[in-house]
């Protein structure tokens, strides 16, 4: 893409935690920051990416074109790159996956997007497919405020349920196997985001706050409510003959119960954390 259309996209994400318009309007996007080949100097560019429970998988398709695109060629060569995903900044590691789990994959990506395979037919040469793997470390955030990166967070939780359902909406009469990652990656994310807050952000603001005890004790039955329903949703998709309609319903079900705790939690803990 010309790099004044890249640097639109950069700008609009960064500026809207995460969500552009365009041509990756309602999809999977992050900012893929890479250091030049040659030159040594960062590069960034906005990518597609498919979720793999603990990393994240990006396709070079550059379109079909015959050559890769410049991004694959620097990781090649540096493969420590920069990950933003419109909540969190991290370092990840780059590895070109090769044979059958590249193939594995490619196919499971083409079968939920057949843009990936009419790609790969326009070009002689094999379209790489490179997994994203968090190195350790806390990541950083863009946001102006602890209350706006929880909002950042719960924001980015409602467009994944939301595509989701979209998703199974618009497939066929059965569920496909980038869908079931789909699913359980969210599943496996909201278990981890209401952990830490378990043990870490409510303990430390109900130190700091002791007449708010009622609204945690809520919290985190809600916690339990939404974890049953993770459980519930995970079953139905790692049944082998489950249909997506009653997939959806599950999904319909977490939705509902987890916005209007999100709205509580955002209205309730946004004041305390962004507290002097």
């Amino acid at each position: 893409m010309p790099n004044d259309f890249n640097q639109r996209i950069i700008d609009e994400f960064r500026a809207n935690g995460g969500r552009v318009g365009g041509p990756f309007e309602g999809g999977r996007l992050v900012l893929l920051t890479t250091t030049g080949a040659r030159s040594g100097a960062p590069h960034t560019t906005p990518v597609a990416y498919l979720p793999d429970t603990d990393r994240l998988l990006v396709i070079a398709s550059a379109g079909g074109a015959p050559r890769h695109p410049d991004w694959f060629h620097n990781l090649v060569a540096n493969p420590r790159v920069t990950v933003e995903d419109g909540v969190f900044v991290y370092e990840a590691k780059a590895t070109v996956l090769e044979g059958d789990e590249r193939d594995r994959l490619f196919a499971r990506a083409a079968e939920a997007d057949p843009g990936w395979a009419e790609y790969q037919a326009k070009t002689t040469r094999v379209i790489p497919v490179v997994a994203l793997e968090p190195v350790p470390g806390p990541p950083g955030s863009n946001a102006a405020s602890p209350g706006a990166a929880l909002k950042l967070v719960h924001d980015a939780f409602r467009r994944e349920l939301a595509l989701i359902r979209k998703e199974i909406a618009g497939s066929g009469p059965r569920l496909g196997a980038q869908l079931r990652v789909n699913c359980l990656t969210v599943c496996q994310g909201l278990g981890f985001h209401h952990a830490a807050e378990d043990g870490g952000i409510f303990p430390a603001l109900a130190a700091r706050h002791p007449g708010h005890a009622a609204t945690f004790d809520r919290l985190r039955r809600e916690h339990e409510r939404v974890a049953a329903l993770l459980d519930d949703l995970q079953r139905a998709v790692a049944a082998e003959d489950t249909e997506p309609g009653a997939v959806l319903a599950e999904v319909e079900r977490l939705t509902g119960e987890l916005e209007a705790h999100l709205d509580y939690e955002e209205e309730q803990l946004i004041p305390l954390l962004d507290a002097p």
